[in-house]
């Protein structure tokens, strides 16, 4: 849904804050690679956090944002086990700019990683639900460990785009990169209609009647533009992730996506991708239990070592 790929690469304008990370809340508005204010939350957790100096960084679902409800339970949840940021991906909440549906939506995610970086953080763990567990899969393709020798396409990754020397762009990459990879209620292509609610909301997303309704009823603004070029999809990004740990986790009462969405995720990741099927669970946050959000965590703090 946007004009240019979210695989676009620019200089950070994140800078280190300090080696220490912060004791407080902190609330900051962070600006992404194409120059989008991100508002984020940063939350210093339980003493010590998991393994060394770990941070969980958390990516809503559509319509979401850092101050609902189920995005706060998950935080104060996983904030148990380490130090947490919320943001609000563009077009939701106190964010500027207007939602890609999850194609630049991998920027946004890329500022607030860096910045959790910059506070002091070594280790860093991504945790994303429905679009946003679809944007930690392509962040993680994108972005990550492997990027030297990873085969991503051109028009996914826009090296044409680049004006950065080689140096510069592995910098980009290092500061905005995730350990560990949780994605949620994830789809594994784009598209899909099979389900009624997916039918309802690529109404609500492709009609201008949609988009009105999504803007003034569920506050959150959507570009008009379709996605030109077609972002890489999650399941053409999963196999691009490895050797990062990567957990994916689905419903078996899923009322977006079926089931046959997280195993072909979990098919393209071999032997490198952990799947949870959860019986009686529904779609993403809210239907994410306190028990399920605390193995999410030690699954975490295992991966750490």
């Amino acid at each position: 849904m946007s004009s240019d790929s979210a695989g676009h690469v620019a200089r950070s304008t994140i800078v280190p804050e300090s080696e220490t990370p912060p004791r407080t809340r902190v609330r900051r508005f962070l600006t992404t690679a194409d120059g989008v204010a991100i508002d984020a939350v940063y939350e210093p957790g339980a003493a010590g956090g998991h393994g060394s100096g770990g941070v969980f960084v958390i990516a809503h679902g559509f319509t979401g944002d850092l101050g609902r409800p189920h995005v706060r339970r998950v935080a104060r949840t996983l904030a148990r086990y380490g130090a947490v940021v919320t943001f609000s991906f563009r077009g939701h909440g106190a964010s500027g700019g207007r939602s890609t549906v999850g194609d630049r939506e991998v920027l946004d995610l890329a500022a607030a990683v860096a910045w959790a970086r910059g506070l002091g953080h070594a280790r860093v763990t991504t945790v994303g639900f429905s679009m946003g567990g679809s944007v930690v899969l392509r962040h993680a393709a994108l972005y990550g460990a492997r990027s030297d020798a990873r085969e991503v396409r051109e028009d996914a990754w826009e090296v044409r785009e680049v004006r950065e020397d080689a140096w510069e762009v592995r910098e980009v990459r290092e500061e905005a990169r995730t350990d560990a990879v949780v994605s949620v209620s994830a789809p594994a292509r784009w598209y899909y209609r099979g389900t009624a609610p997916m039918r309802r909301l690529h109404w609500l997303v492709m009609r201008p009647e949609g988009r009105l309704l999504s803007r003034y009823g569920l506050r959150t603004r959507i570009h008009h533009r379709d996605w030109d070029p077609v972002p890489l999809s999650p399941v053409e990004a999963v196999p691009l992730i490895t050797p990062t740990p990567l957990l994916i986790v689905h419903g078996d009462r899923d009322a977006y996506f079926p089931l046959d969405h997280p195993r072909m995720l979990a098919t393209a990741a071999g032997d490198h991708g952990e799947l949870w099927l959860e019986p009686g669970m529904g779609h993403a946050e809210n239907a994410a239990a306190d028990e399920l959000l605390h193995r999410i965590a030690r699954w975490s703090v295992d991966q750490a070592g």
